[in-house]
C-alpha cells in the first residue's frame, strides 16, 4: 500500500462557527495508480488533496506515504519530503514571469534527488519548439503544460492535481489530461487529482466520491477508458 489515510477529520473555525470537512476519511490506495477525487463543491476534495500533500494538516486520524506517516514529520522534514517526493499541478499555473519555458521546468528539477531528463520532459509536452518562450508568450494550455513539465521532472512519488483543467476549454483539457496520463503511465507516478467533472473518472484506475466531507463510494474501475476518448 502506497498511499494510505486512516480517519482523517478536518475543521475550521470554533463554537458555533465550526465547521466539518472532513469527516473520518480512509483511503488506500496502490504505486503507480490514478485515483480521481470526485464531488461538488465544499464536499471537501480539495482540503484532502491539500492535507496529503502537506500544504494542510488534519485535526486527527493519519496519513501514510510510502511507509512514512506524515504525523511524525515536523518543520523541515516536512519541508523536505514534500520537495522531493510530491508534485503539485494547479489550476492556476503560479509560472515565474521572467524565466523562460525551460527555465520554469528547471526550477521544479532543482527540487527532486533523481530530476528526468528535462529534454525528455518538452519533447512530452510538446514544448520543445516554445522552450525558449516566457509565460506571457504563451497560451493556457502551454502554460498549463509547462506548470506539468516543473511536476513532473523532479520523479515525484506522488503527483497532486487540483481541477488541473478547471480553466481550459474542452480541446486542451483533453490534451492536458492526455500529459497527466503518459507521466502516470510512463514513470509511474501516483496520480490524485481533484476534479468536479464526472468524465474524467472513468480514466482513473480508482473513483472517490465526496459528499460533505465523507467518502460515499469508492469505485474500482478495471475497465478505464483513454482520456483522449472521453467526452462530456
Amino acid at each position: 500500500m502506497f498511499l494510505k489515510l486512516e480517519n482523517v477529520t478536518k475543521s475550521y473555525g470554533e463554537g458555533e462557527n465550526k465547521v466539518d470537512v472532513l469527516k473520518n476519511v480512509s483511503i488506500e490506495l496502490d504505486k503507480g495508480k490514478f485515483c480521481v477525487l470526485l464531488g461538488p463543491s465544499g464536499s471537501g476534495k480539495s482540503t484532502l488533496l491539500n492535507i496529503i500533500g502537506g500544504i494542510d494538516s488534519a485535526d486527527s486520524g493519519e496519513i501514510e506515504i510510502d511507509g512514512k506517516r506524515m504525523s511524525v514529520m515536523k518543520g523541515t522534514e516536512l519541508t523536505a519530503y514534500r520537495r522531493e517526493h510530491l508534485g503539485y499541478i494547479f489550476q492556476m499555473y503560479n509560472l515565474i514571469p521572467n524565466l523562460t519555458v525551460r527555465e520554469n521546468i528547471e526550477v521544479g528539477g532543482y527540487l527532486g534527488k533523481n530530476p528526468l531528463p528535462i529534454d525528455e520532459i518538452l519533447e512530452i509536452l510538446g514544448l520543445t519548439m516554445h522552450q525558449n518562450k516566457l509565460p506571457g508568450q504563451l497560451s493556457g494550455g502551454q502554460q498549463q503544460r509547462t506548470a506539468i513539465g516543473r511536476a513532473v521532472i523532479k520523479n515525484p512519488g506522488i503527483l497532486l492535481c487540483d481541477e488541473p483543467t478547471g480553466a481550459l476549454d474542452y480541446k486542451t483539457s483533453k490534451e492536458i489530461l492526455k500529459l497527466i496520463e503518459t507521466v502516470n503511465q510512463k514513470y509511474g507516478s501516483t496520480v490524485v487529482m481533484v476534479t468536479h467533472n464526472d468524465a474524467i473518472s472513468h480514466m482513473a484506475d480508482v473513483t472517490v466520491r465526496l459528499k460533505d466531507g465523507m467518502i460515499r463510494d469508492r469505485i474500482d474501475n478495471p475497465d478505464k477508458i483513454p482520456a483522449e476518448a472521453l467526452e462530456w
